[in-house]
């Protein structure tokens, strides 16, 4: 046996790749998106062309939460048997992209994790969880699943994923591979920087290019939106009210000067 095949039979442990440096946005731009809702954001977006920000499968682990931040990415791809080995191999996970991208984390971060929406990988669990927390992050959403979730709950960090295992990281057929890089999460792409609004209706991206425009028009159209449903409350019809027309946008405009 040569000795290019016998290095082959000894698994090495990938070292994780990472992407180019990013600009976060400002807490500032994150605040205007705040009250924001995935419904409208995904609208507003859709307005200007944007039409996959929908993140598909991820779901709230426990309904009524909400958050918004800045995406720092992490990338799972599939294991391979000449890099990492099942021995041993949640002690090596510490080595990888998984711990890395933890020690990343700032303020206001939301980590996006890229697992195609695997079932039996558990891209993080409550240490993990704990530890993002710690460091000002201010949620997960996994396109994949996590374990310990009963522990995670009593974290109150909102986190959205597609599911629940008793499995580590990469006990399954992945291996987590890459931080700071773009993400494929549910059908959408997610670069590290944009901004991840969740709520009970899931999980949308939002550009950073994009931000200030999607919660200029989004506030307005919510706003409109609270109109509309007082009218429509005391019996206007609908077809008048929603969407506005223009009588009834001239009428809303004199309601919002009395408003504030």
């Amino acid at each position: 046996m040569t000795d290019t095949a016998t290095q082959l039979t000894r698994p090495q442990i990938a070292l994780p790749v990472r992407g180019e440096p990013y600009e976060r946005v400002s807490a500032d731009v994150r605040d205007s998106l705040s009250q924001v809702s995935t419904a409208t954001a995904c609208a507003k977006l859709h307005s200007i062309g944007i039409r996959q920000s929908f993140i598909s499968g991820p779901r709230p682990l426990s309904p009524g939460q909400r958050m918004v931040g800045s995406a720092i990415t992490l990338q799972f791809m599939p294991q391979r048997e000449d890099l990492g080995s099942s021995a041993g191999q949640e002690y090596a996970e510490r080595h990888t992209a998984l711990w890395k991208v933890l020690e990343e984390v700032q303020p206001g971060d939301v980590l996006v994790v890229q697992a195609y929406g695997s079932t039996h990988s558990g891209c993080m669990g409550d240490i993990l969880t704990s530890y993002l927390k710690s460091q000002g992050g201010v949620g997960l959403v996994v396109d994949g699943c996590i374990r310990d979730s009963g522990r995670i709950r009593e974290l109150d960090l909102p986190v959205w994923s597609t599911g629940t295992t008793p499995h580590y990281a990469s006990q399954s057929d992945l291996f987590p591979w890459a931080y700071d890089v773009p993400v494929a999460v549910g059908g959408a792409l997610c670069l590290p920087g944009d901004l991840v609004i969740a709520d009970d209706d899931g999980a949308v991206i939002v550009p950073q290019a994009a931000a200030m425009e999607v919660a200029t028009a989004a506030h307005d159209h919510e706003e409109w939106e609270v109109f509309s449903r007082e009218r429509l409350a005391e019996g206007a019809r609908l077809s008048d009210y929603y969407p506005l027309t223009q009588d009834s946008r001239e009428e809303y405009e004199a309601w919002r000067s009395v408003q504030s």
